[in-house]
């Protein structure tokens, strides 16, 4: 079996729009250690990051505690929702979630941001094939793994989520096939 703990970053300085060195916040920094707490007795044998900044430092702290190093991959990203600010974003998510070939027209379908990340998570789970692994990832490219194992995930989970920062959820896989999903908060209760 092959366990994969996906954490959604901490909380980021949304203040900063720019999407991909967007830092996180003095809360987000603290709960770092959270993460790192729940991660420290779950037998981690690599960590591994989209490249943003806010995913990145989200794990950085439980490595370097560990004495790993994240290797980022670069089909972990998060969605580009276009090159200009969305006042709608609910509104905007609703649109992708009914269609997952809508887009903006600088931006990337769900679809799109599924196949990347759920191709780069299948990679993964080959070169890591039978161990646990960590993952720093984003709401939406995780939303979109979720969605590819568990078509009932949808719109209004996607919501639900979408204040959770932190948000874990692991998965196991047996071979390419995923046989659970859990899903916790930072106080690590079950969702």
């Amino acid at each position: 079996m092959t366990k994969v703990y996906f954490i959604r970053h901490a909380e980021p300085d949304y203040n900063d729009l720019d999407a991909v060195n967007r830092a996180l916040t003095e809360k987000g920094r603290g709960d770092t250690y959270h993460v790192a707490n729940f991660l420290k007795d779950k037998e981690i044998s690599a960590v591994l990051s989209s490249p943003y900044q806010r995913s990145y430092d989200t794990v950085a702290n439980f490595a370097k505690q560990m004495g790993m190093e994240v290797e980022t991959v670069y089909d972990l990203r998060e969605r580009k929702i276009c090159d200009t600010y969305v006042d709608d974003f609910p509104g905007f998510a609703e649109a992708q979630w009914a269609d997952f070939d809508y887009k903006l027209e600088t931006g990337e379908s769900l679809r799109e941001v599924q196949d990347r990340n759920t191709n780069a998570l299948k990679d993964i789970l080959k070169r890591y094939e039978g161990k646990n692994i960590a993952i720093g990832t984003h709401g939406t490219a995780l939303s979109t793994i979720v969605n590819y194992y568990d078509k009932s995930f949808g719109y209004e989970d996607f919501m639900k989520i979408r204040r959770v920062l932190p948000w874990i959820v692991v998965m196991t896989f047996e071979n390419s096939e995923c046989k659970g999903i859990d899903q916790y908060r930072l106080n690590w209760e079950k969702m």
